[in-house]
């Protein structure tokens, strides 16, 4: 995988009733979102409870989807605070032949850009073979990226750093690097970005809105008149009123009980919430 272009999904994670991930059920999903119109699906996002799932989990998961036909269009994110676990799962995953990944610096501690710089580092020392997305997300890890560290993070692995999941804002309308991937994370910001210079998205909402987002984006790439962004934009802010993982699962569990169990201390939304959420998208003619 070279630069990221397109519309890509921060998969949904399905787990059994006693918690454990669904291995097939979860792969599934995100093969149906490919063939949905998106361009390619992270596994292991904050969307994918990547935080509460186990290191066992993932690296059965990760040995499961080298064998997908769509392997090549998966990223796999890390979702792990130790370096030392995040370097063993790269170093499996390097093993399938996937090296495609989105990394979040450690949440919980406080830093700043020099420290982050020598998080990457250590980590590529050890994995050379790795291609990052950075995935700047304050609101989680307490960290937000700034334009200078994203710059000194690709003049120092050029072949490494390739892209940024821009899901604090503060990095999409300004950054401007050479064969850089730039992706907002919300498709409210998708076309306003493609038209600045960006690359595409990685969205949680593109777990229901693969096909519409997919419409937006081919018809900027083909200079057509914009026809469905209005109608994305008002179902992503109609799933912004609400947790978002929580209102994903809840709407996609009307059709299927396998996205009713999320792990704690994540839940399902209440019923009156459901019901505010349902009520909304009925009126965008949206199921």
């Amino acid at each position: 995988m070279g630069k990221i272009n397109g519309i890509y999904a921060a998969s949904i994670s399905i787990v059994d009733r006693n918690l454990k991930l669904n291995i097939e059920k979860t792969i599934h999903h995100s093969e149906k979102l490919i063939k949905d119109g998106c361009h390619g699906v992270v596994l292991f996002g904050s969307t994918g409870q990547s935080q509460l799932i186990s290191l066992e989990e993932k690296l059965n998961l990760i040995e499961n989807i080298s064998k997908s036909k769509f392997k090549d269009k998966f990223i796999i994110g890390t979702g792990l605070n130790s370096l030392q676990d995040t370097i063993s799962l790269i170093k499996f995953s390097n093993s399938f032949n996937l090296n495609n990944f989105l990394i979040m610096p450690p949440a919980y501690y406080m830093y700043e850009d020099k420290e982050v710089i020598r998080f990457y580092k250590k980590l590529i020392e050890k994995v050379s073979d790795c291609k990052i997305i950075l995935y700047n997300f304050e609101k989680l890890s307490g960290y937000k990226f700034s334009e200078e560290c994203v710059k000194n993070l690709v003049d120092f692995f050029p072949k490494n750093i390739i892209g940024v999941k821009d899901s604090s804002y503060n990095l999409f309308e300004k950054l401007k690097i050479k064969n850089f991937s730039i992706l907002p994370g919300s498709e409210l910001k998708l076309l306003k970005g493609l038209q600045i210079g960006c690359t595409g998205i990685i969205t949680a909402t593109c777990n229901v809105t693969a096909s519409l987002s997919r419409k937006v984006y081919d018809d900027f790439v083909n200079n057509k008149v914009q026809t469905y962004n209005n109608k994305l934009c008002d179902i992503r802010m109609a799933f912004d009123k609400f947790n978002l993982i929580s209102g994903l699962h809840s709407f996609l569990s009307e059709k299927d009980d396998s996205f009713k169990n999320l792990i704690p201390p994540l839940n399902l939304l209440n019923d009156i919430d459901k019901k505010k959420l349902l009520e909304e998208l009925k009126k965008l003619d949206f199921n």
